[in-house]
């Protein structure tokens, strides 16, 4: 494609908005090289993800990989000489995610003037790279923590760059988990459908509520290698893909690329322009209402554009047709003056938008950091010429670009920092790191005896470790305790500070109860852990890094006792009703635990995570507050959780809302309670008192 502008109603767009920098687009890509040119100026960020430590890159490897990279070699041939140029698999990883970020960001934000002008340049950028080689890139447990880290961040879309072949359309349940919590918090994901030549897929892009994105080429016909099928006909489109002009990582010179992932970000950025236009009329970002004009105005290809139109999936891109349906209005360019103030050798045009009224509404934006201004009435305040002309020409210091953690945004409002405190459920687990520590357990361990044979003692059996840790609890220090969803490990455990040996006897504690027998009443199924989360990280001996949380007091620290919990819960069940059947009491209350147990789970680190988990954590407590609905037999029906209107000063409050239902007869009214939780402590606590209300549905 030569040119953006070439796309059919995008110039028009451009003259209603560039963008809005109250808007956001996270890029969940390699490393960015934002130093280029093309974002001078631009409001864009880097954030190191707290699950990786950064990789510096040798100019060298980068000046060669561009080299042979843009060389008019084949793909195998281009292949051989970039590992022969750059031995180690690990680098040449990395700088294909750096490239492939760089070309996608400045898509999207390069700022006029510059070899790559990007289709939404006044909106802000945030780039999270997803992990340092391709395992890591793909690794769908780093594409949660970068979509949670992105919703915390204060993402309006996030534009997802990995494509992890999926040949069923189900992802890992964290991923699941993450997708649904961004959409929930009225969140666009973008992924580009992949490159694979067929009917494949791609995680995250093949989950239901993505805006899925294939790639056509200039001349309008479906690229072959652009997946289809499955979910992709309910939600994918076709984007130009081909001759994608882009920045590149080390230099200025730019270079044009093709592929979904060029298709994509094309998406992404006039995703913010329909977003950044719905702020100019008064009304919140909607992502889902921007998905549905994308979605619904897309032209179906006919045989002209491929000889099969199930590739084209729901039709192509239709900048007009998106703007009428979200609209009500044709989409139409209005007229523009262009007034230049001159310094020097620099020249800076300054667009104002002529309103039907006649007024004057200059870009909403402060050109030396691109914070948003707020507005006075019907209009902007004016910008100053001679402000713009220092900051385009250099004579404004850069180094005061916006930090991640402190965004200006809508009305001048600066969110809050990342919380780094964890409220998680899981269950406990160690590791050893190295065969060195793994084997000095194994001849220290006593030999345990197995139908009448004594037999080597075995460091990776549970029940053997944590006899051994019984009676020699110093132990316990040399390990690396993890929480674990199921099988996976989410974080490292450190214990730290003056009651770290109380933690570790917890955590030995914890470790003997979930190797009891299921009905034994010591059987611990759950376990929580708060504690803070850290910017250090641990290599398991599997390989797998995981982010270290250090726990300062067993505060917190609760064993899941499922039969004692029960027993106890049916005791005060009985209290107020001494009618109540135990079986229904303990089915209801076994559907609760399994709710929050399998459905609802989570890395416990935002703040309406936290809120879930503390709810969840004392099953007895939760059973006096809904004990009228239990006593009756009524089950769980859905846990949820908003952002609580009344909270007291200093305070982050969630308000939890359990609503039950009676399984035997589903035609009756469904019973909600409701409780409100502070999660601004490291430890949540419950405020006020529980209120309960019927509802019809």
């Amino acid at each position: 494609m030569p040119d953006f502008a070439d796309i059919p109603g995008l110039s028009e767009l451009w003259t209603h908005t560039r963008g809005d920098s109250r808007i956001t687009v996270a890029l969940l890509d390699g490393s960015a090289d934002i130093e280029r040119g093309c974002f001078q100026g631009a409001n864009v960020t880097k954030v190191n993800s707290y699950w990786q430590q950064p990789v510096e890159l040798d100019p060298k490897d980068i000046d060669a990989y561009r080299e042979i990279q843009n060389s008019d070699e084949k793909g195998e041939v281009r292949q051989s000489k970039l590992k022969e140029a750059i031995p180690d698999a690990l680098t040449l990883q990395i700088l294909g995610a750096a490239f492939h970020a760089t070309h996608v960001f400045s898509n999207i934000f390069g700022q006029p003037g510059t070899p790559v002008e990007g289709i939404a340049y006044k909106c802000r950028g945030i780039n999270i790279p997803l992990g340092y080689g391709t395992d890591y890139y793909i690794d769908p447990i780093n594409l949660a923590r970068a979509i949670n880290q992105a919703v915390d961040l204060g993402a309006n879309i996030i534009h997802c760059a990995a494509c992890r072949p999926n040949q069923t359309g189900i992802a890992h349940e964290l991923l699941e988990k993450a997708v649904r919590q961004a959409q929930e918090n009225n969140v666009l994901i973008v992924a580009p459908t992949g490159n694979n030549k067929g009917e494949c897929w791609c995680l995250p892009a093949i989950l239901p509520g993505l805006m899925s994105v294939g790639a056509m080429k200039d001349n309008g016909q479906v690229f072959k290698f652009s997946n289809w099928g499955g979910q992709y006909q309910k939600q994918g489109i076709i984007a130009p893909g081909e001759n994608i002009l882009g920045a590149q990582p080390g230099t200025e010179e730019t270079v044009r690329s093709k592929g979904t992932s060029c298709a994509a970000p094309i998406i992404t950025a006039i995703s913010a322009l329909l977003m950044s236009l719905q702020l100019q009329q008064g009304a919140a970002p909607d992502a889902e209402g921007v998905r549905a004009a994308l979605i619904n105005s897309a032209i179906p290809c006919t045989l002209a554009d491929t000889e099969e139109v199930e590739r084209c999936m729901l039709g192509k891109l239709n900048v007009p047709g998106a703007y009428q349906l979200l609209t009500g209005k044709q989409l139409e360019a209005v007229a523009v003056s262009t007034t230049e103030a001159k310094s020097g050798d620099t020249t800076i045009s300054v667009s104002e938008v002529i309103l039907d009224e006649g007024s004057v509404v200059t870009p909403q934006e402060n050109y030396t950091t691109g914070y948003a201004l707020p507005l006075g009435g019907r209009r902007a305040e004016a910008i100053n010429a001679q402000t713009m002309i220092k900051a385009s020409s250099g004579l404004i210091a850069q180094d005061s670009k916006p930090t991640a953690t402190a965004q200006p945004v809508a009305n001048d409002i600066m969110p809050s920092a990342r919380s780094n405190m964890i409220y998680a459920l899981g269950t406990v687990g160690y590791d050893f790191g190295t065969e060195a520590r793994r084997d000095s357990f194994k001849q220290l361990m006593p030999a345990v005896t197995f139908n009448g044979t004594q037999v080597p003692a075995n460091p990776y059996d549970a029940r053997q470790m944590a006899d051994y840790l019984d009676a020699n609890l110093y132990e316990a220090k040399s390990l690396i305790w993890t929480l674990n969803l199921e099988l996976t490990p989410i974080y490292a455990m450190q214990p730290v500070g003056a009651f770290a040996d109380d933690i570790y006897e917890t955590l030995q504690n914890m470790l003997a109860g979930e190797v009891e027998a299921e009905d034994n009443e010591d059987y611990i199924e759950r376990v929580s852990i708060t504690g803070r989360l850290t910017d250090k990280t641990v290599k398991l001996f599997s390989g797998q890094t995981l982010p270290v949380v250090k726990i300062y007091s067993p505060r917190g620290m609760y064993g899941w006792t499922v039969n004692m919990l029960l027993d106890q819960a049916i005791e005060s069940v009985r209290k107020e009703r001494a009618e109540a059947e135990e079986e229904a009491i303990r089915k209801s209350l076994r559907s609760f635990l399994q709710r929050v147990y399998y459905d609802l789970r989570n890395v416990g680190q935002g703040d309406r995570d936290r809120a879930i988990n503390f709810a969840a954590t004392n099953a007895f407590q939760a059973t006096a507050t809904i004990s009228e609905a239990v006593a009756i037999g009524m089950e769980l029906h859905s846990i949820e959780v908003e952002k609580s209107p009344f909270c007291r000063l200093n305070s982050n409050c969630w308000d939890v809302k359990l609503k039950f239902f009676n399984p035997d007869n589903t035609r009756r009214a469904k019973k909600v309670y409701r409780f409100t939780i502070d999660v601004s402590d490291l430890m949540p606590v419950t405020l006020g008192k529980v209120r309960s209300w019927s509802v019809p549905k």
